[in-house]
Order: C-alpha cells, then sequence, then structure tokens
C-alpha cells in the first residue's frame, strides 16, 4: 500500500469488487479517451478470483480517497522493451478532475517502481487532446517524446497516442531536488 496526503494506492480486495466492477464498467464515465468495451461482471469476478488482477507481466491498484471511496485505478504492465514498463491511469469518478488524485497515484507508484525494480524507463500513453492525462504526466516530470499515428480505436475511430517516457536518471534528479 502506498499512502500520500490526498490518497492510497492499494490493491483491490474482495470487498470492493462490486463497488470496482461498476465504476470500471460505467461507460458514460470514461469520455472520449477510453474505449467502450467493457468485461462481463462475471469474467472481471473469475479474473480477480484466479490472480487479483496482478500477474508477472501486470499490476492492478485502485486509488483511494481519504474517506475510503475508489476513486480511481492505476496499473503496471509489460511495455515493448525488457528494461521499460508502462503505466496507465484512470480517474473514475469525472467530478473529481483537478483534484490531484492521479498525480499523486503516479508518482508514487514512479516511486515505487523506480525503488523496488532495476527497470530504466517508464511510459504512458495518451491521446494529445486528453488535457488532463497531458498535464498529470508533464506535472510528474515525463517527456513527451512522439506519436503514434493511429494507434488506438476507441469510440469508433482511429486516435493518435502521445506516448511520455520517464529515465531513472531524471527519476533521480527529481528526488534529489526535493
Amino acid at each position: 500500500m502506498l499512502k500520500g496526503q490526498l490518497c492510497t494506492v492499494r490493491h483491490l480486495l474482495t470487498a470492493d469488487l462490486n463497488t470496482f466492477i461498476a465504476l470500471a464498467n460505467d461507460l458514460p464515465s470514461r469520455g472520449d479517451y477510453f474505449s467502450q468495451q467493457f468485461k462481463s461482471p462475471e469474467a472481471m469476478r473469475r479474473e480477480f478470483m484466479q490472480n487479483g488482477f496482478v500477474t508477472e507481466d501486470s499490476e492492478l491498484f485502485v486509488v483511494e480517497d481519504r474517506a475510503h471511496h475508489i476513486v480511481g485505478v492505476i496499473t503496471h504492465f509489460k511495455s515493448r522493451t525488457p528494461t521499460s514498463r508502462e503505466i496507465g491511469y484512470r480517474l473514475l469518478e469525472p467530478a473529481l478532475a483537478g483534484r490531484g488524485y492521479i498525480s499523486e497515484a503516479l508518482r508514487m507508484l514512479v516511486d515505487h517502481l523506480f525503488k523496488v525494480h532495476a527497470w530504466h524507463r517508464i511510459e504512458l500513453l495518451t491521446a494529445p487532446e486528453n488535457t488532463g492525462s497531458v498535464r498529470i504526466a508533464q506535472k510528474c516530470g515525463f517527456t513527451e517524446e512522439g506519436r503514434l499515428r493511429g494507434a488506438f480505436f476507441i469510440n469508433g475511430r482511429y486516435q493518435d497516442v502521445s506516448i511520455y517516457g520517464l529515465l531513472r536518471p531524471e527519476w533521480e534528479r527529481r528526488r534529489a531536488a526535493l
């Protein structure tokens, strides 16, 4: 469990499962940047019972506010290169946008991954028009490295995706400056 001033990043518990499934499958909250596809509640329950949404290739966490409400999800998973890890995140309650939950969760997870593992880089992908996600990436020290044209098919159309990266030496410099 990672504890911050605004939120806690922790693994999903059995007691959270029904709430998590409802939040994760709430299509209107996904907006323009997340796929409208969803898994059936039964499939999600089976996967959770098999592995708790934690495998060798990926690990899912919930982002919980101080009142113990699940407000988001953040995950890290295998990237395209062996020295990298990719992070994905989603605020599950759009009304909470701009309050810093995902920024704090991202900083805590990045710190954890660099402290515990030997990965050299962490990356994330976001739609260039997703100003909230771009702001989070930049605020957390990630640098835009390029664009993958037409890489995602979301809401019936192909969309470009910007790739952001943070290298271990950059993270170390940021930590030393704090």
